[in-house]
């Protein structure tokens, strides 16, 4: 006999399988400007086993501006969750872990390389905002002055920088007579012999524009400094500047140690120790009767004369700077001694004078003189007039008097209100008359008599209260 039965085997699962990870890849870069949550890549997770064992999660390090968002079960998407600098970091490896939730747990690990693309978010860069340049004068035309540099810190195109000139107005000359710059390696070439004298510094800005799009640039200020070098003569000023010519000074015989003969005076167009100027005597062997000033130019006597010295003395001034090599003028100058001061004349060199048109400041010093003169002289008939008027006032007090001749020869002297006193001098050249008021006038006018010998009597005593003279010529 047999029999038969059916027998269900159930098989129990085993947590024996890895997660598996798979990746794909939707951008071969990101670009460093990318959005936050832009999608890099599809991430999906498969794990065999069955029940809690298939169960995965994935994640990633959360310091990584990336994070994987959940689509639907397994399936991922790997998103920009922050900035991005190519300057900074240009890669990023993301480690993606699974990790199931079996017993034990297992787990499972895919790195992906996130590449981050160049943008042009940075500006050429000088080293230095401010570039001094230091050209000696009478340099050659056509040298490299300086050689400007600028960084970007983007690559390939967009850190291609290109060199130019920015429009100055500050500059008496056009900069393109002045200078000019290779646009790719930076060179700054001079475009003229600079002359110290005529310009001693000048200022432009140079601009670094990169090759981007769209194009992002920065400038620099340069300012250039022309170096003096010795390259002028010194001048000698009048009177002694006739250039060829001999001048003569007369001194006298009596002539003490240190008489003053003459003053010479130069200046030198440059600067510095290239200007400093000293004087010295190209004296005849044997001539020790004068010295001159180093510094100064005042050529004076040593001693006394003697009577073997000459009557005339050649003197050769020597007038050097202190260049580099020195460059130097001479002044020819005969010093005769005379016997005496009487016989030294001054000589007197006309010096052309420099024509000047009538400007504007000499009109308005014409107007302001001719406006004091105006004012002062108004001002002046004024108070004469003032002082008439008080004059002629203090006689108005009085009615005016009246002399008539009395009988017996004398004078008489009225008024209707006051009587005065008249007195005349006995000189017939010159006359005076004083007349002494009365306060209260008696009732006949006085009468005041005068005889041969010019003498007077008066018949009444009248107060010394106010004098008024008069003198009759």
């Amino acid at each position: 006999m047999s029999a038969h039965c059916k027998v269900l085997v159930e098989v129990l699962d085993l947590n024996d399988n890895v997660p598996e990870i798979s990746v794909t890849s939707l951008l071969s870069t990101v670009k460093e400007d990318a959005k936050v949550g832009t999608a890099i890549a599809l991430v999906s997770v498969l794990d065999r086993d069955g029940g809690k064992n298939g169960l995965v999660k994935a994640a990633i390090a959360p310091e990584l501006p990336f994070k994987l968002d959940l689509n639907y079960k397994n399936y991922y998407s790997l998103v920009v969750n922050g900035p991005l600098d190519r300057e900074t970091e240009a890669q990023y490896n993301v480690t993606i872990v699974a990790i199931d939730e079996g017993t034990p747990p297992l787990s499972s690990t895919n790195i992906i390389t996130v590449v981050v693309s160049d943008v042009n978010d940075n500006p050429p860069q000088f080293p230095e905002p401010l570039i001094n340049i230091y050209v000696k004068e009478n340099s050659a035309v056509g040298a490299v002055i300086k050689k400007v540099t600028a960084v970007d810190a983007d690559i390939n195109q967009n850190a291609q920088v290109s060199f130019d000139f920015l429009d100055s107005n500050s500059n008496s000359l056009p900069l393109s007579t002045l200078v000019n710059i290779n646009s790719e390696t930076g060179d700054i070439v001079s475009l003229q012999s600079f002359n110290y004298e005529e310009t001693k510094t000048f200022q432009f800005k140079v601009q670094a524009t990169d090759s981007g799009v769209p194009p992002l640039s920065s400038n620099v200020t340069v300012n250039v400094f022309i170096l003096d070098e010795n390259d002028n003569s010194p001048t000698v000023l009048a009177p002694y500047s006739e250039q060829g010519s001999v001048s003569s000074e007369n001194i006298p015989y009596s002539a003490e140690a240190g008489y003053f003969v003459a003053k010479i005076r130069a200046v030198d167009a440059d600067s510095g120790y290239n200007a400093l100027l000293s004087y010295h005597l190209s004296e005849h062997k044997g001539n020790n009767l004068f010295r001159i000033g180093t510094s100064t130019g005042e050529i004076r006597t040593k001693r006394r004369m003697s009577d073997s010295d000459l009557k005339t003395h050649p003197l050769v001034v020597l007038v050097s700077d202190n260049g580099e090599p020195s460059l130097s003028a001479t002044v020819s100058i005969d010093v005769v001694v005379v016997e005496s001061t009487a016989d030294i004349q001054t000589q007197f060199r006309h010096v052309p004078l420099k024509e000047e048109s009538f400007s504007d400041l000499n009109l308005y010093l014409l107007i302001a003189i001719v406006s004091v003169s105006v004012i002062f002289l108004l001002s002046l008939i004024s108070l004469i007039a003032v002082k008439c008027h008080r004059t002629d006032g203090s006689f108005s007090r009085y009615s005016p008097p009246m002399i008539t001749t009395h009988p017996d020869g004398s004078w008489s002297y009225s008024k209707s209100t006051q009587q005065y006193d008249v007195c005349f001098s006995s000189d017939t050249l010159k006359s005076d008359v004083v007349v002494f008021p009365v306060p209260f006038p008696p009732v006949d006018a006085e009468l005041i008599s005068i005889n041969g010998r010019d003498t007077f009597t008066r018949t009444q005593t009248l107060p010394n209260t106010e004098k008024v003279r008069y003198e009759c010529f």
